[in-house]
């Protein structure tokens, strides 16, 4: 029998992607390049997955922050999909592709500005980073990390 084509691409576990679909919650989806954080609260349907909700990390920029690859910025973006995806849907499962499981890494980072915004994700709390390396004090030229939390914050429930 021949693989799938996306398996021989080394682009999908499929035997994870069962696991996580059978479990018939929405999958938060953590994808990170060496500028961006991409998260997507992706729903399964017979013809194709179907997003939900998403964030990137470049959207930071409107509230100060100048790099987006850092793990400030993956916590951040973490926080503002959380706050976006409570909306649609509070519970769901982690769904980091082909990506190494590592502690305190930025998926993780992001992981946790999610669980701050009130999502239900089952995890292990070992595995968030420290709160010095989320906390950075200097990540933009002129604002601290609590200044860009509470721009976000306020911006998002004045939306509301």
């Amino acid at each position: 029998m021949a693989k799938f084509r996306r398996r021989k691409e080394g682009k999908t576990d499929f035997r994870q992607r069962l696991r996580l679909l059978l479990s018939q919650k929405p999958r938060v989806v953590v994808r990170k390049s060496l500028k961006n954080i991409v998260v997507q609260l992706v729903y399964p349907s017979e013809s194709g997955d179907v997003t939900l909700s998403s964030a990137i990390s470049s959207e930071l920029k409107k509230f100060g922050l100048k790099r987006t690859g850092n793990t400030s910025a993956a916590y951040l973006t973490g926080l503002l999909f959380g706050l976006r995806a409570t909306k649609v849907a509070k519970d769901a499962v982690l769904d980091i592709g082909l990506q190494t499981s590592s502690p305190g890494s930025k998926i993780y980072a992001a992981l946790k500005g999610m669980t701050d915004a009130g999502m239900n994700i089952p995890h292990d709390p070992v595995m968030f980073p420290p709160k010095e390396r989320i906390e950075k004090e200097n990540i933009a030229e002129e604002l601290s990390f609590y200044d860009i939390k509470e721009k976000m914050l306020r911006e998002f429930t004045q939306g509301e």
